[in-house]
């Protein structure tokens, strides 16, 4: 991991203070060498006092133990105290932005070279599990940081890159991506958006619906048909950089939604918004194709927040059952309530496990669609049913909107339908057990 400034190395854990810069990198690779002969495994989080402690599970090492002290203590220090505010509001504050800039918790994942902060999947993963341990449904920075800043630094420009991630990373400016449309959802060859080539520009106009970030946004990246006469849809598709202050592009309405209160969502407008050739992002017509290489990051990302979700949870009932008495002792004495608890447990853990392998392949550019696609649909679809459980064990306090169970419980419907749906990811799945064969 390439460390972008000592600020930088000693959110990460790596910072020696004792050694001069010329041998800290020996001291990286001669710690991690040592540290990995006859390593012991790390506990499973099962096996830990809480599913939350930190210092277990084999894909992580004491580095990132050390990254996730920082990432827990922003979260519960920048984030929790604020998250009744944004509730009522339907979107976080600027300042939170910049306080996670600050911490190191947007970017973490991008390359130092372009502004980064260097780090890998591993670290983007550890933010969003610590967002999920408070129990928080906003901001969106994982949205932000590994969904939108992926595609700049990949298919961006020299100029994009230089202008825009050094701001998305600080906090600066926040950003979205406008896929979804009021007739194309989890098909996104049926978009209607078009960019109209003018010359050396583009004319934008269309819409966009439950756009995420979308209210704060200070830059979208929008998906646009740019050929209406190719061969496919796939092959129309084009990315481009819509900036807040455009003439024609207006955010529409700050969406009302069941759960996620914290997370602004929005509808957007582009009309006849002229676009230089300098807001296209990678080539014309390239950007279904961009669309597939990181969808697969999205829905392992929707994944982790499930899982950890899972898992806040599962601790979350816990120490509610081991307080809350009925028939002159506590719930949690109840066979019915332990056995619920055994229950679930296990059925975490074995999320975890298959999780935590996906986290890693990805970590090593090695997961393929089809995990990926089952990293979103079954971690989601236990979410649900372990927070349709835990708010049964809480009985009428569960159906209480100031007990952090029932928001959990409304947060985790909207996790099976967007990064699409469920059902998509099923024939995702599907196509690769009967179709990917070849016929002899």
């Amino acid at each position: 991991m390439v460390i972008r400034n000592p600020t930088t190395l000693t959110r990460l854990g790596l910072m020696t203070k004792s050694l001069n810069p010329k041998k800290k990198d020996i001291y990286r690779l001669c710690h991690h060498a040592s540290a990995n002969e006859g390593k012991k495994l790390r506990p499973a989080p099962s096996q830990m006092q809480s599913l939350m402690d930190i210092g277990s599970r084999d894909i992580f090492d004491t580095e990132h133990d050390a990254f996730r002290e920082t990432a827990r203590k922003f979260f519960q220090k920048e984030v929790a105290p604020k998250m009744a505010d944004w509730e009522k509001t339907g979107y976080s504050d600027r300042d939170t932005w910049l306080a996670a800039g600050e911490y190191g918790i947007l970017g973490v994942a991008t390359p130092a070279e372009v502004g980064g902060i260097g780090g890998s999947y591993l670290h983007a993963a550890i933010c969003m599990e610590e967002q999920s341990y408070v129990n928080s449904s906003g901001p969106a920075f994982s949205l932000h940081s590994d969904i939108v800043l992926p595609y700049i630094y990949k298919y961006g420009s020299k100029e994009q890159i230089e202008r825009l991630i050094p701001d998305l990373v600080s906090g600066k400016k926040i950003s979205a991506i406008a896929m979804t449309e009021p007739e194309a959802g989890s098909d996104l060859q049926g978009i209607k958006t078009f960019a109209k080539k003018d010359g050396s520009d583009y004319i934008l106009n269309g819409s966009k619906v439950y756009i995420t970030n979308g209210w704060n946004a200070d830059l979208v990246i929008v998906v646009a048909v740019t050929n209406r006469e190719a061969k496919s849809p796939a092959h129309g598709i084009s990315l481009f950089l819509v900036e807040e202050g455009m003439p024609g592009f207006k955010k529409g309405w700050l969406m009302k939604k069941m759960g996620l209160h914290c997370s602004d969502t929005a509808g957007l407008f582009f009309e006849d918004i002229r676009l230089p050739a300098s807001a296209l992002l990678g080539e014309e017509n390239k950007g279904f194709y961009y669309l597939m290489n990181e969808l697969p990051q999205e829905r392992l990302n929707i994944g982790v927040h499930a899982l950890a979700h899972c898992e806040w949870a599962f601790e979350e009932t816990r120490n509610f059952v081991t307080q809350r008495k009925a028939f002159g002792k506590t719930i949690a004495q109840l066979q019915t309530v332990q056995h619920g608890l055994a229950e679930l447990k296990t059925e975490i853990a074995v999320g975890r496990a298959f999780i935590d392998q996906c986290i890693s392949l990805h970590a090593k550019n090695q997961l393929d669609s089809g995990m990926a696609s089952m990293s979103k649909y079954w971690p989601t679809d236990l979410e649900n049913r372990v927070a349709y459980k835990c708010v049964q064990m809480h009985g009428g306090a569960g159906y209480l909107w100031d007990t952090p169970i029932a928001k959990m419980y409304v947060d985790a419907r909207v996790q099976p339908i967007y990064g699409g749906s469920n059902e998509i990811m099923k024939e995702l799945i599907a196509r690769q057990i009967v179709g990917g064969g070849k016929k002899k």
